[in-house]
């Protein structure tokens, strides 16, 4: 199975950049769909992006639609999450996270999840 860590998180200001990286160990992500997902305190998880297993077709959260981009380097294992012109709204806790050879939206789906990195986007 695989394991997942991420990194990259932190304070930026509004219309900053940041870019998360996840780690994944165990197995190659390349036999997984990978995404990202955000919380908040009292709120469920939330779809922010994903790369499809396979093919490797990549979908968004329209919130962030044109400002994140996702990438995946099978090379070094790790998938990548870019963040630019952030709101305030963006602020949450990122968790990267493994679906075995399927993807999607739906987080209960996803059966490996790494510990979440902290953005924070102050105004």
């Amino acid at each position: 199975q695989v394991q997942l860590v991420e990194s990259g998180g932190g304070l930026v200001q509004a219309g900053g950049s940041l870019r998360l990286s996840c780690a994944a160990s165990g197995r190659p992500v390349s036999d997984y769909g990978m995404a990202w997902f955000r919380q908040t305190p009292g709120k469920e998880r939330e779809f922010v992006a994903a790369i499809a297993w396979f093919t490797g077709r990549i979908d968004y959260a329209n919130s962030v639609q044109g400002r994140f981009t996702v990438s995946k380097d099978d090379a070094k294992n790790t998938v990548y999450l870019q963040m630019n012109s952030l709101k305030p709204d963006d602020t949450a806790v990122y968790y990267c996270a493994a679906r075995w050879r399927e993807s999607g939206r739906t987080p209960s789906n996803y059966g490996y999840w790494g510990q979440g990195t902290q953005v924070t986007v102050s105004s």
